[in-house]
């Protein structure tokens, strides 16, 4: 009898362009202005940012964080399930980089784990933030390196693609472009456009300079709430006696 060959279907194969891209380079914000906005509370940068450019809640430390996280982002889009474009991520990172990782939020497998925290912190990536799961716990806090994520599994990812590396991702609910400032503490994540993170910058020092006496003032326990009455009674509230 004749042996028949079987081939894969044509609906299987992958095309490269949109879907299946690498993007090798992109720019990024000045060292100076990423070092500096770490020494600003991430919640201030959301205020500063007028509270849209956060992610979702969900999207949160897998380990202990012992300092702010902040750095330009490069951007990762997977396969649910899948992760060879992570890998990819990792050696076209430059070290103080954020891996940003589109898993679209899937539950079905980890987008990484220890090994590849481990290879990241070797090249000296300053941590993740991923839209999807993660696993290796316990490897990943010996490692030492920031993961934020929506949660743990431990069943791991595939390594065929298809995926995208440095262009614009979701992550949290918010658009990702490679070479966004990202910034995070144990309060969120928060994303600075590329082009405003001096601005932004800027506006944090004004703003932790101007309110320095009234924050100050607060922790002595010395302040007035009065301007809530005044706000309350300016947008038509009914005060009962």
């Amino acid at each position: 009898m004749e042996e028949v060959t079987m081939s894969r279907p044509p609906s299987a194969e992958l095309h490269g362009g949109p879907g299946f891209r690498v993007r090798r380079s992109s720019n990024r914000p000045p060292p100076a202005v990423v070092d500096e906005i770490k020494t600003f509370e991430v919640a201030l940068v959301s205020d500063l940012m007028n509270r849209l450019y956060t992610m979702q809640r969900q999207i949160r430390p897998m380990v202990a964080i012992t300092e702010p996280l902040a750095g330009p982002a490069i951007t990762v889009r997977v396969f649910p399930g899948d992760n060879l474009m992570v890998h990819a991520a990792i050696d076209l990172a430059q070290a103080g980089d954020v891996v940003v990782v589109d898993a679209t939020g899937s539950e079905m497998n980890a987008a990484l784990g220890d090994m590849i925290a481990t290879k990241a912190r070797h090249r000296g990536i300053a941590g993740f933030v991923v839209d999807g799961l993660v696993r290796d716990i316990a490897g990943i806090e010996r490692v030492g390196i920031p993961v934020f994520a929506r949660g743990i599994t431990p069943i791991g990812p595939l390594h065929r693609g298809p995926g995208e590396v440095n262009h614009p991702v979701q992550c949290g609910g918010v658009v990702v472009c490679a070479g966004d400032l990202v910034v995070a503490d144990r309060d969120g994540v928060v994303v600075i456009p590329l082009a405003f993170a001096p601005e932004l910058l800027q506006r944090c020092r004004a703003k932790t300079r101007n309110e320095a006496e009234y924050v100050a003032a607060v922790r002595r326990g010395e302040f007035s709430n009065a301007w809530v009455e005044d706000e309350l009674r300016s947008g038509g509230c009914l005060i009962e006696p």
